[in-house]
């Protein structure tokens, strides 16, 4: 009877150490090249079945082996950078006809020149920028083709800086029904339409690579003649807000200075007369449209 009260109490016991050994391995640790315990170190019998592994070669046949050839590196497949059409000091007519074109999209206020000085080279960086490219603010040929594609041949009107002739936005399908502000960021123009048909379009221009304005289909929430903002203390004229805080209103920062700057976020509008003409037609509820 002692005995087998022994033998129990060794079960027991041996069963305790189980129990123990496997909540231990809860704790994920790196793994080692150490056997886990209670594996035998010896290597398995192998099986009649099984083919014996191939013998290591030894290294005296390691020595004599022939050596295997590295792979040739392959050439770089690293493209060549654009080739630079213009750049800052750079005078002519290209540089005129570039002055021009980046009119037609509203990156350039001034009258041009023909000479490539800071306000092109700043103009040409926002507008590299805006698409993606290395913003150097030098004119390359990946530039140039992007910014012909997006713009019409200037008159001579254009070169001579007596009229800008923006190409007419491409319209959001969006846009086509209902009464609408459509604000292309590509053509940096708001139309204001009703049931597809454009009734008047003004310059715009948005908020900074921080303080960005949303793109999407939104709503007026509200309308406010002569709001000034409380986060800024800056006048907001003529506000339509339409997403929290971000509004169409006039700027005369936009008025006076232009593309060179940029909003907290708003949709900014740089004529006085349009933007009050708009406020006194848009109703709380019509529909905006943000697009590229």
């Amino acid at each position: 009877m002692l005995g087998k009260s022994v033998g129990m109490r060794t079960l027991a016991a041996a069963a305790a150490m189980v129990v123990a050994a496997v909540t231990a391995g809860c704790k994920a640790e790196a793994a080692t090249d150490a056997p886990s315990a209670g594996t035998p170190s010896a290597a398995p019998a192998t099986s009649a079945s099984t083919p014996p592994a191939s013998p290591t070669p030894s290294a005296s046949e390691s020595e004599t082996a022939e050596p295997s050839k590295k792979p040739s590196p392959s050439p770089s497949t690293q493209k060549p950078a654009p080739k630079v059409l213009m750049a800052p000091g750079a005078k002519g007519e290209q540089v005129r006809e570039l002055q021009a074109r980046l009119a037609q999209i509203g990156w350039f206020d001034d009258k041009p020149t023909g000479t490539y000085g800071p306000v092109t080279t700043t103009a040409v960086k926002g507008f590299q920028g805006k698409r993606g490219l290395l913003a150097t603010g030098s004119t390359d040929t990946v530039t140039w083709d992007r910014l012909l594609g997006m713009t019409t041949k200037p008159t001579r009107a254009e070169l001579d800086g007596k009229d800008v002739k923006k190409p007419q936005a491409k319209l959001d399908p969006r846009c086509m029904t209902g009464r609408v502000m459509c604000i292309s960021k590509t053509t940096r123009t708001l139309s204001w339409m009703i049931d597809g048909k454009v009734l008047s379009t003004m310059d715009v221009r948005f908020g900074s690579q921080y303080t960005p304005t949303r793109e999407g289909v939104f709503k007026v929430g509200w309308k406010s003649r002569d709001h000034v903002s409380t986060l800024y203390d800056t006048p907001m004229p003529y506000a339509m807000f339409f997403s929290g805080g971000q509004a169409v209103h006039y700027s005369s920062d936009f008025a006076a200075r232009g593309y060179n700057g940029a909003s907290h976020g708003c949709v900014n509008v740089r004529d006085k007369a349009a933007v009050a003409a708009l406020f006194d037609q848009v109703r709380t509820g019509d529909k905006v449209v943000v697009y590229w």
